[in-house]
């Protein structure tokens, strides 16, 4: 059974969220710089463990503040799965679309996002 791993809260002004996520739940908030010059926001809302990442508490999960765009413009869950392709592949089968296909973080994973039946986005997460 393919597990939700991970939630993404999509924001106009990341600033103001982090700070309102912050003070209101006690959340530590940290920029993690990526390729291209992205900027990556993690909301961690549970000790996690310092090898994994994963959080220590069964159950609970950790997530990100986003900029809102395109399809990405409320909150998001995401799933985890051996691969994101053959997930993606499944959910087109079975009548829901692609939004954004397989792309890689090097060292880390690779993610996707895509649409349900119901008109959801939700996203994919592969571990490397």
């Amino acid at each position: 059974m393919d597990s939700v791993n991970h939630f993404e809260i999509p924001v106009d002004d990341k600033e103001k969220a982090k700070e309102f996520y912050g003070s209101v739940f006690g959340w530590q908030i940290t920029d993690i710089p990526m390729q291209g010059g992205v900027t990556y926001t993690i909301a961690t809302t549970t000790a996690s463990d310092q090898q994994t990442g994963r959080p220590t508490e069964p159950g609970a999960i950790n997530g990100a503040i986003i900029e809102r765009s395109g399809q990405l413009s409320a909150p998001v869950v995401t799933i985890t799965v051996a691969s994101v392709s053959d997930a993606l592949q499944k959910v087109s089968a079975a009548g829901g679309k692609v939004a954004v296909d397989r792309q890689e973080i090097p060292g880390m994973g690779a993610y996707g996002y895509f649409v349900d039946v119901a008109g959801n986005v939700i996203g994919l997460w592969e571990t490397v």
